[in-house]
């Protein structure tokens, strides 16, 4: 077992000049003795949608690679660059679901820790109610192995892969 790491400390060279010199300047930032350049490492942005049916249970995904394959999620993803949240969230339902958003609304936003390949990446969710124009076209694809509808209150944390979907939830059943 491999113990999980920041970015930070994965960085051994300073990527604007190479040189091996290189030192936390803060908690979140690195800066190379050599060329003074400094590196910050900040939150990425994701997404996440709340779907339900007629019977106001929830979509949830389950989720085809780790962290936490085969756990249940909510679909979503990371937001590309350049990209806004509205926009991540309609295309992110669509590769993965196959679903056209018709509208949504702001739910909040959650705070996650995203383990990939060792390293441990800080993550803020920005989450929407959604609606979707029908569930006919729902298939899935891309990092979707599998999806179920459920009541919220029916789902236990056991059953949750990422700690900030697991708070959406209960934020959702209080």
């Amino acid at each position: 077992m491999h113990s999980t790491q920041s970015p930070l400390e994965v960085f051994r060279f300073c990527p604007k000049c190479g040189h091996n010199e290189i030192s936390y300047e803060t908690e979140k930032s690195l800066r190379c003795s050599k060329c003074d350049f400094r590196y910050f490492i900040n939150m990425s942005a994701s997404v996440a949608a709340i779907i339900r049916n007629d019977k106001n249970e929830i979509l949830f995904t389950l989720r085809r690679h780790a962290p936490a394959a085969g756990m249940l999620d909510l679909p979503g993803g990371f937001v590309d660059l350049g990209e806004t949240a509205e926009e991540a969230i309609k295309r992110e339902i669509k590769e993965e679901l196959n679903l056209e958003i018709t509208s949504m609304q702001f739910f909040g936003t959650f705070a996650n820790k995203y383990l990939f390949e060792e390293i441990e990446y800080q993550t803020l969710d920005l989450v929407f109610n959604c609606n979707v124009l029908s569930f006919d076209q729902l298939r899935v694809a891309d990092d979707v192995s599998g999806y179920i509808f459920k009541q919220p209150e029916s789902v236990s944390a056991s059953e949750i892969g990422l700690d900030s979907i697991r708070l959406i939830i209960k934020t959702i059943n209080q």
